[in-house]
């Protein structure tokens, strides 16, 4: 195990408690990897998804898009947790006023 290596670019990790989903991604999140976060927050069935954004520091439009993509497919289920990054770019973006978003 190298204690000196860089923290991985991009990973989303799932925690399930009954019918609550939390999945929790770190690092960059771009056209590259939007889609592994679409999926990964789809793999189990769930009444409630919370996506926890708070470690991303990188947020483009492809990541925009899937988290959309997911808004739709969960409508009154999703909860975003934002980065201050990912705050700015839907701020920028005119999704910062979306009910499944939550203050940073």
């Amino acid at each position: 195990m190298d204690l000196g290596a860089p923290p991985p670019v991009f990973s989303a990790t799932v925690e399930s408690t009954g019918d609550h989903v939390r999945v929790t991604v770190t690092g960059e999140v771009d056209m590259a990897t939007a889609d592994t976060m679409f999926q990964t927050a789809l793999r189990e069935p769930a009444g409630q998804v919370t996506l926890d954004l708070r470690a991303v520091t990188f947020f483009d439009s492809a990541a925009i898009h899937a988290l959309v993509r997911l808004a739709r497919q969960l409508p009154d289920a999703l909860i975003v947790l934002p980065s201050r990054q990912v705050r700015r770019v839907l701020d920028i973006s005119g999704l910062g006023e979306q009910a499944w978003l939550r203050p940073e």
